[in-house]
């Protein structure tokens, strides 16, 4: 039997995927890899993640070729968004330098600044975010997601890029963390593994609305807490305890838990006793 005779299943399979991607609106953008990108992102930021013998100059200067790539694969505009990038990296690193010392401040199992920045899953998605965050302000399309799924991918923590997030700010342990489009989070704030900040509805006629809570400063939310809507606030200084669920607003310096047994602090001592 000759090797060569056409496969008819393969051939229905061709023109059925080949159909259904002519549906597909025209100027389709390749799926960009960002990996390389974040990987020459973090060593200009943060000498740790670069070897001794690279310099800051050619780091940035790589930096801004992988930038260039990501811009003309995934055909996005503005094509100058790298430039606005590497211009913007400064502000960006003084910005994480904070939220990596505030994280150094807050954990106590943390030992050095450097273990901040290599090691933490939390620390590493802020980074990722603030990045996408920048490049989301520029107006330019898809990468901004892109980056934030990897991000998610890494770590665990999903942050949408249009997020508003003030510095300092710590995500401990991480894992499950979810922010959406139109939060708002304060200076100095806290969340930990598994807390939630959605929205009360998903439907896409509330598309462009504010669907998702504000945090204000010196907030700490506790792991597994859910806080929904866009008109909820959390008053600054704050605590909202583990697996609370969270939809209307909160004053300032409230304590909120969702079993009686859970003692308020006693500011004589470090920990809580239950």
């Amino acid at each position: 039997m000759s090797t060569d005779a056409p496969n008819p299943a393969l051939a229905s399979t061709i023109g059925r995927l080949d159909a259904l991607a002519a549906t597909l609106p025209s100027g389709r953008r390749h799926a960009p890899d960002v990996g390389p990108f974040i990987t020459l992102l973090r060593g200009a930021l943060f000498p740790q993640h670069r070897p001794p013998t690279v310099t800051t100059a050619t780091q940035l200067t790589s930096l801004h070729a992988a930038a260039s790539e990501l811009a003309l694969s995934a055909g996005t505009a503005p094509s100058n968004w790298p430039d606005h990038l590497i211009a913007a990296l400064p502000d960006l690193a003084t910005t994480l330098y904070d939220d990596a010392s505030f994280t150094l401040r807050q954990d106590p199992a943390a030992a050095s600044i450097d273990e901040v920045m290599i090691a933490y899953p939390g620390f590493a998605a802020i980074v990722i975010h603030r990045v996408a965050a920048c490049i989301h302000r520029l107006g330019v399309p898809l990468i901004p997601r892109v980056l934030s799924e990897f991000a998610h991918a890494q770590t665990g923590i999903d942050i949408h890029p249009a997020a508003s997030i003030d510095s300092p700010f710590c995500i401990d342990h991480g894992t499950g963390v979810v922010i959406g489009e139109t939060a708002i989070i304060g200076k100095r704030v806290v969340i930990y593994q598994g807390v939630t900040l959605g929205a009360i509805r998903v439907s896409k006629d509330v598309a462009g609305t504010k669907r998702h809570p504000t945090i204000e400063d010196d907030v700490v939310i506790y792991a597994n807490a859910t806080v929904l809507g866009g008109q909820t606030v959390i008053g600054r200084k704050s605590l909202i305890g583990g697996n609370v669920w969270v939809t209307r607003s909160v004053p300032a310096d409230s304590i909120v838990v969702r079993k009686s047994d859970l003692p308020v602090p006693n500011l004589s001592g470090d920990e809580y006793v239950i």
